[in-house]
C-alpha cells in the first residue's frame, strides 16, 4: 500500500490550483477547492478566500466543510480582520489566539463572531501574483499550534496554496484575453473573406472591376447604416436587390445591359 504523505498531497493540490486553462473555469469554484485543500492539509476546521480590490472585498469563497461558517467569518471582516491585514501588508498574519485578540480589542466584530463558532485561532496569507495583490486566504483552527515551528510550517503550506491559486487566476485571465483576441481576429478575417467574395461575385456578374463593385457595396451599406459584412453576406446569399445595389454607383456601369 502506497503511503501518501502531506508533501505529495500538497504537490497535487498546487498542480490542480494552477491548472485553469479551460473554458468552464469558475473563480468561485476554483477558490473553494483551494479552501478545501487547506482543510485537508492543515489543522483547520474551515478556510476561505477573500478577493479584494482597493481594500474592498469583491468575492468570498469558503471550503466545502463548514462553508457557511467560513463565509460568515469572512463577511465579519469588512470592518477589519486577518484577511484585510494580510492584504494591506502583503505579508502573512501568523497564527493568533482569537481570545487574546478579542481581549485586546483587535478585530472586535470578527473575533466575537469567531468565538461564537468555537474558533480558537486563525491566520491569513496574501493571495498574490508577482507584485499584484488579489486578496487573502484565511485559515480557521480549533486550536492554536503548539509551537512557533508548527505555526511556521502551517503558514508555509497555506502560502504555497495561495500562490498556486493566484497563478491559476492569472493564467485563466491571460487565457481568456488571448482566446477573446483570437476570436476577434477570426471574426475580422471571416468578414474580410466575405467582403472579397461579394466583390468578386458582383464584378463577375456586372463585368466591372472589383473596385467598382466595392464602391457599390460600401455606398449601399452607408446609406442604410448596415455593417459592410452584413451587406456582403446578403450578396453572397442572393438576399439583396442587385438593381438597387447597382444604383449606388454614380453613372452607368460598364458592361451593363
Amino acid at each position: 500500500m502506497v503511503y501518501i504523505t502531506r508533501e505529495i498531497r500538497l504537490a497535487a493540490a498546487v498542480v490542480e490550483s494552477a491548472d485553469t486553462l479551460t473554458d468552464g473555469f469558475e473563480s468561485t469554484r476554483h477558490l473553494q477547492r483551494v479552501s478545501d485543500h487547506c482543510v485537508e492539509l492543515l489543522a483547520a476546521r474551515t478556510a476561505g478566500v477573500m478577493l479584494i480590490d482597493g481594500s474592498r472585498a469583491v468575492s468570498l469563497a469558503g471550503s466545502s466543510r463548514h462553508r457557511e461558517m467560513a463565509l460568515d467569518l469572512l463577511a465579519a471582516q469588512y470592518g477589519g480582520g486577518p484577511c484585510l491585514d494580510s492584504y494591506g501588508s502583503g505579508q502573512p498574519v501568523t497564527p493568533v489566539s482569537i481570545r487574546a485578540a478579542h481581549a485586546d480589542a483587535r478585530w472586535p466584530v470578527f473575533t466575537e463572531r469567531a468565538l461564537g463558532h468555537d474558533i480558537a485561532a486563525t491566520y491569513a496569507v496574501p493571495l498574490r501574483r508577482d507584485e499584484t495583490l488579489l486578496g487573502a486566504l484565511n485559515v480557521f483552527m480549533p486550536t492554536l499550534p503548539s509551537s512557533p515551528e508548527d505555526s511556521g510550517r502551517e503558514v508555509l503550506v497555506a502560502q504555497a496554496l495561495a500562490d498556486a491559486a493566484a497563478v491559476g487566476l492569472e493564467n485563466h485571465r491571460v487565457y481568456r484575453r488571448y482566446r477573446d483576441l483570437s476570436g476577434q481576429l477570426q471574426q475580422a478575417l471571416s468578414s474580410r473573406v466575405r467582403i472579397e467574395q461579394a466583390k468578386g461575385m458582383l464584378a463577375e456578374r456586372w463585368q466591372v472591376g472589383a473596385d467598382r463593385a466595392f464602391v457599390a457595396l460600401r455606398q449601399y451599406a452607408r446609406r442604410r447604416r448596415l455593417p459592410l459584412d452584413q451587406v456582403a453576406s446578403a450578396v453572397i446569399d442572393r438576399r439583396v436587390d442587385e438593381a438597387e445595389l447597382r444604383r449606388e454607383v454614380e453613372g452607368p456601369i460598364d458592361g451593363a445591359s
